[in-house]
């Protein structure tokens, strides 16, 4: 199960590279919106899933 412990961090990653490919599209002048919410959906899975870590560990 220690790879639990590190799995959360794989969620900062995918969010990093969606908004490298975020300002990409955007100097592009492409449409950015998908990959913005990809970003927010994947900041969002990592608290989530740190403070469900957390919880399990209490």
């Amino acid at each position: 199960m220690k790879i639990l412990k590190f799995t959360h961090y794989l969620y900062l990653v995918i969010a990093l590279l969606f908004l490298i490919d975020a300002i990409d599209k955007l100097q592009n002048n492409e449409n950015a919106i998908v990959s913005f919410l990809f970003v927010a959906v994947a900041v969002f899975m990592f608290f989530f899933r740190r403070s469900f870590l957390n919880r399990m560990n209490k």
